[in-house]
């Protein structure tokens, strides 16, 4: 029979799904779609999330995707395609027939990509066992259980080449055997998906597109390292995630993939969600256990290190969900044909959020070792507005901004951290030339800042200082001196704190310094913002060429700054003025500007 799809995962419901979703129900209940009918479903976000809603045609094999569909696109889609066999070809963003020949006018986006992390998401319904189970969804954990020995796991899970996609990139089977040696009746499997990178938003995708890969990658680890239990450490602003995590775990434990005596195999396991508060610290992982021990979230020394003493001093393996997602993949496709991806010490494929001021903003998995223009350009789609390339944030608040001259570096976890970035969990936030950098370093420090725990001293009192003197900076009061205080002031709170939130909080305002030195300065010594983006630093004027005296400015400016008389050129006071730019965006002829 054939089907059709709406996308509803938080991107598509945030555009409109639930009420396309509706409307498409209504008419197939009236019989809209003529006599042949169709199955009405749902899926996840395809990581086209700048199409949303997105609806899906499943017919012959082939599969036809709309983009940016309402109850009016949703109606024509039923009359004209379903009960007329007519392809509204116009709106079609992408399509595939029986032989994998692709089009539509984002085809680009999906066929530059590798997506094994992805393969399901956009294509099964999420709330489904069963659709999990048409494309091959726990073989693996059946292979695993019956077909390999726990050091065989491993073992499959080293020679892929997998590492760990949280940040931090630590061989996930090294980590694997470590938990699997330290001997004891009571060990734990824990899933981080405190995803709290501002732009990030690989895992909450995973999660609401492709719960059971996560579930089956857990249960696999459990079965390698001896673990009869596991956590989910899901952020409570996930709760479409949570739903769909809920529904996974209730139709695996029916189905017998979780529980008792797991398909009579004789292996228990068993997983709990534990949502989180949404604590950014928490995103690490020993403050991570102490959330689900119940007490604040704050870091602990380290050694001992998880794999011996992490959740109740139990022997812990934590990962996060990109990796576990990967693992059934692996025991099913083979080690060879994932390390087969990527480069040479980083295997495999990353999925990458791009965000910020690109085309085409979504999600998207490539091979390790892809360059930074390839993914903004190649798959992004360039700079919105045509505007100029000025470079990415990767890596969150923990990460660095890279300029474009270094847009063919290769991402992977050897060449981005010589760029004073890091790869992090995969946010990747792209800045044109409206951005000011020395504000961008200031957000983020901004966020680190408020995120502290507070347990180390450095880390509360430091980002607090440096966070004053990129305000400064900013409102045009910053001195020389200021530079160098920056970056005594990183080099000490990056010794001196604990955990990887005070370790690496400096690093978006060192590469800033590294980077874009000039800007910096130029906000210091000639109280300058480059960009035209630091509101205290920009005055507003009106163009004589183009004003037509329309008052238009006048008439929405808060502040009466503006003069000037119906048809005659208009001018702005600067000390009337408080600089919110309604008069930028109230003018119809261009004429106001940022100077």
């Amino acid at each position: 029979m054939r089907k059709i799809i709406v996308g509803m995962g938080t991107c598509g419901l945030s555009a409109g799904a639930r009420e396309v979703h509706h409307t498409i129900a209504e008419l197939l209940a009236q019989g809209a779609a003529g006599p042949q009918g169709a199955e009405l479903s749902i899926t996840s976000c395809l990581g086209m999330c700048y199409r949303e809603p997105m609806v899906e045609v499943r017919e012959d094999g082939g599969r036809i995707i709309y983009g940016e569909v309402n109850p009016d696109r949703a109606r024509a889609i039923v009359e004209k395609h379903l009960k007329g066999g007519q392809v509204i070809t116009e709106w079609v963003v992408y399509s595939e027939d029986a032989a994998g020949n692709m089009g539509g006018s984002e085809k680009d986006f999906l066929a530059l990509q590798k997506r094994i992390v992805l393969r399901n998401c956009g294509v099964i319904n999420p709330e489904s066992l069963e659709d999990y189970e048409a494309v091959g969804g726990y073989r693996a954990l059946r292979q695993a259980l019956f077909e390999m020995t726990p050091d065989g796991i491993i073992a499959e899970v080293k020679a892929s080449g997998l590492r760990g996609r949280g940040g931090a990139g630590f061989p996930t089977g090294q980590k694997w055997s470590f938990a699997a040696a330290n001997a004891g009746p009571v060990k734990y499997v824990v899933c981080n998906a405190d995803e709290g990178d501002p732009g990030a938003f690989m895992d909450r995708s995973v999660l609401e597109g492709d719960p059971h890969s996560v579930l089956e990658g857990m249960i696999i680890c459990g079965r390698a390292i001896g673990s009869s239990f596991g956590y989910i450490y899901c952020r409570a602003e996930y709760p479409l995630a949570i739903k769909r995590l809920n529904t996974a775990i209730a139709d695996a434990r029916r189905k017998g993939y979780l529980g008792q005596d797991i398909l009579g195999s004789g292996h228990d396991f068993d997983i709990k969600i534990k949502q989180g508060a949404g604590a950014f610290v928490c995103g690490e992982e020993t403050a991570l256990f102490a959330s689900i021990e119940g007490e604040r979230g704050m870091p602990r020394l380290r050694p001992p290190f998880p794999a011996e003493k992490g959740l109740w001093q139990k022997p812990t393996n934590n990962n996060n969900v990109e990796t576990y997602a990967n693992i059934s993949w692996i025991l099913v496709n083979g080690a060879p044909a994932y390390a087969a991806f990527g480069t040479e010490k980083s295997r495999g494929t990353k999925v990458f959020a791009l965000a910020g001021s690109v085309n085409r903003g979504g999600l998207a998995e490539v091979p390790m070792g892809t360059s930074i223009n390839q993914l903004v350009f190649g798959i992004g789609g360039g700079i919105k507005g045509g505007r100029k390339f000025k470079g990415v944030q990767m890596g969150g608040p923990s990460g660095g901004c890279i300029p474009h001259h270094l847009g063919e570096t290769p991402v992977d976890f050897e060449n981005i951290p010589k760029t004073g970035a890091i790869m992090g969990s995969g946010g990747m936030i792209v800045m044109d030339d409206s951005t000011c950098m020395v504000d961008i370093a200031r957000f983020f420090l901004n966020f680190t800042q408020d995120e502290s725990c507070g347990k180390c001293t450095f880390c509360r009192i430091g980002t607090l200082r440096m966070l004053e003197i990129l305000e400064r900076i900013t409102r045009g009061e910053g001195a020389p001196a200021d530079v160098a205080k920056l970056q005594s002031l990183s080099a000490q709170i990056k010794e001196a704190s604990l955990c990887g939130l005070g370790q690496t909080a400096p690093n978006p305002v060192l590469t800033t310094l590294r980077y874009f030195m000039d800007e910096c300065l130029e906000h210091i010594n000639h109280k300058k913002c480059p960009a035209k983006s630091c509101a205290l630093l920009v005055v507003y004027r009106i163009d004589p060429a183009k004003c037509t005296g329309c008052t238009l400015c006048a008439r929405n400016c808060a502040s009466n700054a503006i003069r000037g008389k119906v048809k005659e050129l208009h001018v702005v006071d600067d000390a009337l003025c408080i600089k919110c730019g309604k008069c930028i965006t109230s003018c119809t002829f261009g004429a106001v500007y940022k100077d």
